[in-house]
């Protein structure tokens, strides 16, 4: 219930849409009951009454209009004997039948309107749905995704919210519109036969208990469902992310036999979901009739006992048989709204997972740096625990205009230490300070917006070249384009040659992540993109590694231009582009165990020395 009603929260944006929509079902119940309550009077005038009868209903005279059912069917009374008794019988069934039709035109003009207000609010609610998922994705740390499969997390914002769209958001109308529907026909149905209408209150828990009973295993069921389309997915973007490795080591059968088997245990799944779900119209329907019929036995037993006017009967077995289409969408309405909270509960994960990197309640924000950052006896555990430290008690300081290298064998905590310092993780223990101000102080965005950051995998989006280099950047000053800061930009990193070669230039589209660019061109695109930001601090994480020697020099010159004046750490695996760095950090096991300049941690003989005569003399 508490997942319907935080589905529910998001229609508060919508309401004036959701007020229109039960104003004009409210509408279209009433003039539907006005249809059907004409049955009686209609009978009893047209074929029960003589001409008498007629002349002693309107001798009478008009009956005075009022708020109620009597003053409604006593005036229907008149003006029909009326008709009657001037044009005849035959003209008031023409009167009656134009009248039926009239009112059931107006009853359906009343529901479109209805359902063509609630589109916006079904709609919006789904769009701010995906809106709130989308920017808690963004806001979530890195370590909330080392724990989730990417493939899982696409089909909570995909086929979950879809699921809701159909499901939850479909029957959101029949949740409003169907109880008000019943009320009103209950009211008339108790004004009609108090005795009649005890029975049906008697009889309806029956249904709705085993209704209920069905339901809570269907979203069982259905979270299984939603857990192993989630694999799928997960298996669908391992493939085509590392389809070259598959058939390389012609795993084809392997990855086939594995897909094959998850999806056989996803449509057993749903298999038994759908039966569950196709079994909610029929059980309603058998279960209505066995009302209905106990109805039927007890009003035709008071109507053979003159308790009940044959007429009236008729009339309460036609508002009770309109109670049984709105009870049956209500009861599919639940169904499908158990199936829905299904997916909701998946999607609650994410739009309530803790975001472990918080600001504080008014946080500093910073334009400039002019001095150190400061790492004070930090210590950090992806584990969250005292043990298995990546890094322990680190003592750093990285000055103004300095290139600080960090080494180590991998595992050593070199990526770790770099991805603190934008707050992708806060230390355990300790604290990083910048300018005397701690990290945990100051506004995320403006601490990021002093922070360029190159890593060995270029990450570059499925854009435009100029559109990738000019990526969260906004405006550009100058124009982009030629003769803009995105050429500029560009130029530096010695990409502006290549870019000139491609078909359309600074517009050509480079595919999904660079894949119509070599390794080379991807990272000097990726340089080029660190230029236009044009910050202070520099993160460089192995930016040369994955390169051929051509590749490297390349993207070294324009790593060495993008250094120039600028705070820099560098994370090396090849010790040959780190040799002229201000200090080099040596990183074993998650601590510092060498710091010095090149030509000093040789001299020293240590650890250092080891790492480079290992790659010098390999």
């Amino acid at each position: 219930m508490k997942r319907f009603l935080h589905i529910l929260s998001y229609v508060r944006n919508y309401m004036r849409y959701a007020f229109l929509n039960v104003v004009f079902n409210i509408l279209s119940v009433i003039f539907s009951l006005f249809s059907l309550t004409m049955i009686a009077p209609f009978l009893n005038l047209l074929f029960l009454k003589q001409a008498d009868e007629y002349a002693t209903i309107l001798a009478k005279g008009v009956p005075v209009l009022k708020l109620s059912v009597d003053s409604l069917i006593g005036n229907f009374n008149y003006y029909l004997s009326k008709v009657i008794m001037e044009n005849g019988k035959l003209h008031a069934l023409i009167f009656i039948c134009v009248l039926v039709v009239s009112i059931i035109f107006l009853k359906n003009v009343f529901r479109y309107l209805g359902m063509f207000y609630m589109a916006n609010a079904r709609n919006g609610v789904v769009m701010d749905l995906r809106n709130a998922m989308y920017k808690k994705i963004l806001a979530l740390p890195l370590s909330y995704y080392s724990n989730e499969r990417k493939g899982d997390l696409m089909s909570r914002m995909t086929t979950d919210v879809q699921e809701i769209e159909w499901s939850v958001m479909q029957s959101i109308e029949m949740v409003f519109r169907n109880p008000i529907n019943i009320i009103i026909l209950l009211g008339t149905m108790i004004y009609m036969s108090p005795a009649l209408t005890l029975l049906v209150m008697i009889l309806i828990p029956v249904p709705a208990l085993l209704i209920g009973l069905v339901s809570s295993s269907l979203r069982r069921t259905s979270v299984k469902g939603k857990t192993r389309l989630g694999v799928l997915f997960s298996i669908i973007e391992e493939t085509l992310g590392g389809l070259r490795i598959i058939k390389a080591f012609n795993a084809e059968r392997f990855m086939d036999k594995k897909f094959v088997q998850e999806n056989k245990f996803y449509t057993h799944t749903m298999i038994r979901m759908y039966r569950k779900v196709d079994l909610s119209s029929p059980l309603s329907e058998f279960l209505g009739a066995g009302v209905l019929m106990a109805l039927v036995y007890l009003g035709g037993k008071m109507v053979l006992d003159n308790s009940l006017p044959a007429a009236t009967f008729i009339t309460y077995i036609a508002v009770f048989y309109q109670i049984i289409g709105p009870s049956k969408e209500l009861t599919q309405a639940f169904y499908s709204i158990q199936r829905g909270l299904a997916s909701a509960e998946r999607i609650e994960k994410i739009v309530k997972a803790e975001e472990s990197i918080k600001e504080v309640a008014s946080p500093k924000g910073i334009s400039t740096f002019e001095k150190e950052i400061e790492f004070k006896n930090v210590s950090f555990s992806y584990t969250r625990g005292d043990t298995g430290y990546v890094l322990k008690g680190i003592n750093l300081k990285i000055g103004k205009g300095k290139v600080i290298a960090l080494v180590g064998q991998s595992g050593s905590g070199k990526s770790t230490l770099a991805d603190m310092l934008p707050r992708f993780y806060d230390p355990d223990k300790g604290e990083i300070l910048i300018d005397g101000i701690s990290l945990k102080d100051l506004k995320i965005t403006s601490l990021r917006d002093l922070m360029g950051i190159v890593t060995q995998e270029s990450i570059l989006f499925n854009d435009t070249v100029e559109n990738n280099i000019a990526f969260g950047i906004s405006p550009i000053s100058s124009g982009r384009g030629a003769g803009g800061e995105v050429e500029a930009a560009a130029k530096i990193a010695n990409a502006h040659d290549f870019i000139l070669q491609m078909p359309e230039k600074y517009q050509t589209n480079i595919g999904d992540r660079g894949s119509k660019l070599s390794g080379g061109q991807r990272q000097r695109i990726a340089i080029a993109r660190a230029v236009l930001k044009n910050p202070p601090i520099l993160i460089l994480d192995e930016a040369t590694s994955a390169l051929d020697s051509e590749s490297e020099r390349l993207v070294q010159d324009a790593l060495n231009n993008l250094m120039k004046s600028r705070t820099s750490v560098v994370i090396a695996h090849r010790l040959s582009t780190i040799q002229h760095a201000d200090e080099i950090i040596v990183l074993q096991k998650g601590e510092i165990a060498e710091r010095g300049t090149h030509n000093a941690l040789l001299a020293k003989g240590g650890v250092y020395k080891k790492l480079y005569d290992m790659q010098v003399f390999v």
